[in-house]
């Protein structure tokens, strides 16, 4: 590998290493997850280029036999300088930018580079509400990234379809109900298995934590967002009791597909 390189790069993380210098972490299309070092004290130009979620084509210099890399220059070509005016963007780009981190890109570099630089642009331009639907859709395409995104389209015990398309007013049509979400099934339940379940006590932990109530709209959505042009998905509109069940539904999912708690959710809990 060459000493010298420009890499196009997002900045995901930034953490204090030693007097003057910071540990940089960074997404880049081509290796994914890269650490790199930045020298400099407060006053150095290139630290306050090098700021979180700034993005652009950045120099490094790597030593092989150090094991090290550093960055030598940085071209900035997007802020997202609205992040730090609302509390609500900065912990979802935060949120975002922990699930890569901890799956080191879903193994798939330059989708989750396209992916995130597009939740993380649309973030920078939406208002607060519109960006909550964002981090829904965005943490909904990475579940497909990772492999483990559930069929929202279909029963996942009988295979009963649940919709048909999408009118011209932009509603999701359905032909049946959706009951339920089963962790245990990794899918989503209509009335009918939903009932049968019940009646012969294989769907026991519904009283626990084995069954999400999530109603057809809430599913809809899901299902539009995984079949649909992003232009025609952001036309839905979504009930506050729909999007509470969506939140709920997808932070589990995400979260078990992490394998652990992630820290954006559980200490902003009270924020996304």
């Amino acid at each position: 590998m060459p000493r010298n390189s420009c890499v196009d790069a997002l900045v995901l993380n930034i953490r204090i290493s030693g007097e003057n210098n910071r540990s940089v972490c960074l997404l880049t299309p081509e290796e994914g997850i890269v650490y790199a070092t930045l020298y400099g004290g407060p006053k150095s130009r290139l630290r306050s280029l090098v700021s979180q979620w700034n993005c652009g084509r950045m120099y490094l210099y790597r030593d092989a036999s150090k094991k090290s890399c550093k960055i030598t220059d940085f071209d900035v070509k997007k802020y997202h300088v609205t992040y730090r005016e609302n509390l609500f963007k900065s912990w979802a780009a935060s949120l975002a930018a922990e699930i890569v981190i901890k799956t080191q890109c879903a193994g798939s570099f330059r989708e989750c580079w396209f992916l995130l630089n597009g939740f993380l642009d649309g973030l920078e331009l939406t208002d607060e509400n519109a960006g909550r639907l964002g981090l829904i859709r965005f943490l909904w395409r990475y579940l497909g990234l990772l492999g483990v995104r559930p069929d929202a389209g279909n029963c996942v015990l009988c295979g009963t379809s649940f919709f048909t398309g999408i009118s011209e007013k932009n509603r999701v049509l359905y032909k049946n109900v959706v009951s339920a979400f089963s962790i245990t099934e990794n899918g989503f339940l209509c009335s009918d298995c939903r009932s049968n379940d019940l009646l012969s006590g294989d769907a026991g932990p519904d009283s626990g934590s084995d069954i999400l109530p999530v109603g057809v709209d809430a599913v809809g959505y899901l299902w539009a967002i995984s079949n649909f042009e992003p232009k025609t998905v952001r036309g839905i509109s979504v009930s506050a009791s729909s999007y509470n069940e969506i939140k709920q539904l997808v932070f589990t999912l995400i979260e078990n597909a992490v394998g652990t708690k992630l820290i954006s959710i559980q200490s902003g809990m009270g924020i996304l």
